[in-house]
């Protein structure tokens, strides 16, 4: 199938490209946690010809064992290390599965925020398990060459939203002897989850346009001497082979998804977390600081209409907190565990665990703007990529209009 969809991308017209030795199908499956895409969903990607990205994000939520190890841990001084380290062993437990789902095909990431407390840990661990790639988003991953640099075969990839980022991030990354072996362009009024503005006002701003920002990163290149070594990746609002084909003309080399990936049937969430996100309309999705400091858009689910409204008064009364809740600690900086005025105030960690698993009212559904491929269907990663390479629609489901 891999090769088959490799000729279908050819037919009509779209470039395949290369990342790690490996000729690759130009879709990217992005990184969404909390264990939204783990190693099923990633190993599949990866399976036909693409690049799968398991997230590393708390990922011993989809291993009972583990949980049931860490679960109940409260009042422990070691609870954080046993929970940090319970999570490393998830994430090597995936990227296991990916690798053996793959076939040795297409290229398998993990998505690492930078945000993160156990960022460099995750990283590090990411690389010793033998992944192919790391994607950093969530902040500037200025030190990343640094903790990959007994592993120069990984391509190191940073999201950024806009020119003036990758400049600042090639500069960088030169002085330690590293180029981005390719860079994830993100638009924040079109991606879901955390977004690359510095706050939700300047979503819309058109420094961020791909018409605006691909050409700028393109022209930096040129005038820096490297043009054509760092393949560039638009993400948000793909949905059509016609997406990625203007996208390509304007100098991307592949596109990544993330929400068309999170309603297929592998994804390694519970049916009913890809249902909200399926069924939701342009009118039921928001834009709010989360508790990582950066503007996010997700669902507006009936807790997230009720935590809105009480935000106001909850920032008003901002206090910083002994510990955390969760004993996780799981963001260097959390706007609820350090009271930090303007950010958000409730733990993230927990809400996006209700959302994987399924409690439609309680959860926290991190969604990408644009309209989905199939509606409110769930179809499998191979329908979508046939969609998005060759323009064919599967038949509809029965029952389904």
């Amino acid at each position: 199938m891999a090769d088959r969809l490799k000729a279908l991308a050819a037919k009509s017209g779209l470039r395949s490209w290369t990342l790690a030795g490996r000729e690759l199908l130009p879709v990217v499956q992005g990184g969404m946690g909390v264990g939204i895409s783990a190693g099923g969903l990633a190993g599949t990607v990866a399976g036909l010809g693409g690049i799968g990205t398991v997230s590393s994000v708390d990922l011993r939520r989809l291993h009972p064992d583990l949980m049931a190890k860490t679960a109940h841990l409260e009042a422990e001084p070691d609870a954080g290390p046993r929970i940090d380290a319970a999570n490393l062993e998830a994430l090597g437990r995936e990227i296991g599965l990916a690798r053996s789902l793959s076939g040795g095909r297409g290229l398998l990431a993990v998505n690492v925020m930078k945000a993160l407390s156990a960022y460099a840990a995750q990283v590090r661990h990411a690389l010793a398990c033998g992944i192919d790639a790391l994607v950093v988003g969530a902040g500037l991953p200025l030190d990343l060459p640094d903790l990959a640099k007994d592993h120069p075969k990984v391509a190191l990839i940073p999201i950024l939203s806009d020119a003036r980022g990758v400049q600042l991030i090639v500069r960088k990354w030169e002085k330690k002897g590293r180029l981005p072996d390719a860079i994830v362009i993100e638009h924040p009024r079109l991606a879901g989850g955390h977004l690359g503005a510095a706050k939700v006002g300047d979503l819309h701003d058109p420094r961020f346009d791909f018409e605006v920002v691909l050409p700028q990163t393109q022209a930096f290149f040129k005038s820096a001497g490297i043009e054509g070594k760092i393949p560039l990746i638009a993400a948000g609002g793909v949905g059509t082979q016609e997406d990625i084909r203007r996208l390509q003309s304007l100098g991307a080399t592949a596109v990544q998804l993330g929400t068309a990936f999170a309603v297929t049937t592998e994804c390694d969430a519970d049916p009913k977390f890809k249902q909200v996100l399926a069924d939701a309309r342009p009118e039921d999705l928001v834009e709010f600081t989360s508790v990582a400091g950066l503007p996010a858009r997700a669902v507006r689910t009936k807790w997230l209409a009720k935590y809105m409204r009480l935000e106001p008064r909850l920032n008003a009364k901002v206090h910083k907190e002994t510990e955390c809740t969760m004993r996780f600690d799981c963001l260097a900086h959390c706007g609820l565990r350090d009271g930090t005025p303007g950010w958000g105030k409730f733990c993230i960690d927990k809400m996006l665990g209700h959302a994987l698993s399924g409690q439609t009212e309680q959860g926290l559904f991190f969604r990408g703007a644009g309209k989905l491929p199939f509606g409110s269907e769930i179809r499998s990663v191979q329908e979508l990529l046939q969609w998005l390479l060759g323009g064919l629609r599967p038949a509809p489901l029965t029952g389904v209009a």
